[in-house]
């Protein structure tokens, strides 16, 4: 049995490094500034989203399959987005593309409420369990169609997509609160995309900043 603890152990205190390590390289060392979201990266505990034949890659600075065609994004990119809505602690956020339930597990330190589509049953199902079992209590998930946004909460103060679309769904739109940031990569697959933020101002008029270039899934959008 102590073999059993010892290795337990050694695994934990190898994770807890590499957790580090993480945040010295690929967030701080990349250019993260928001102590929110540097704190909130260090207290989530990745290894805990991904599968378990990629565990030892958890925290190495790439995306990582989940199943489903689905990717749980690599952590810089996690912390990027979070930093861009510009999160305060009394904030309701919707976010689209749950996939494994590790960025929401993010925002929810960072604001009041997290409400999170996936339109995969079988990842929506395992990120509610996951989600619930780290006591991640202010973060709801819902399967259904993301681009539809979850109506029933909003106006939402931030809104982050998980996936790429030619075009932001305006749904999404309809759903942010005057003064709210909406983040999501905007692009075709092979084609370039780029990471862009919408404010939503009192006129009722949307301004637009491209932050950087990115790689995303493609999020499924209702035909026009």
């Amino acid at each position: 049995m102590r073999g059993w603890y010892d290795r337990r152990a050694s695994e934990e205190d190898r994770l807890a490094k590499a957790r580090q390590r993480m945040l010295r390289r690929h967030i701080e060392g990349r250019g993260i500034r928001d102590a929110r979201v540097i704190e909130a990266m260090g207290a989530v505990p990745r290894e805990e989203f991904v599968p378990r034949e990629h565990l030892r890659r958890a925290y190495g600075d790439g995306p990582l399959p989940i199943g489903m065609g689905q990717t749980i994004s690599q952590p810089y990119v996690v912390a990027w987005m979070a930093e861009a809505l510009e999160l305060e602690p009394g904030d309701r956020v919707l976010e689209v593309g749950t996939g494994s339930g590790y960025a929401a597990a993010v925002l929810g330190r960072l604001c009041e409420a997290v409400y999170t589509v996936e339109r995969h049953l079988s990842l929506a199902d395992a990120a509610g369990e996951r989600l619930r079992r780290l006591g991640c209590d202010n973060v709801h998930v819902r399967h259904g169609d993301g681009s539809g946004g979850w109506p029933e909460h909003a106006p939402y103060d931030a809104i982050v997509a998980a996936a790429a679309g030619a075009r932001v769904p305006e749904p999404l739109r309809a759903q942010l609160r005057v003064g709210g940031r909406l983040v999501m990569p905007v692009g075709v697959a092979g084609r370039g995309q780029v990471l862009v933020r919408e404010r939503l101002g009192r006129s009722g008029g949307f301004t637009r900043e491209e932050l950087g270039m990115v790689r995303f899934v493609p999020l499924v959008l209702p035909a026009t």
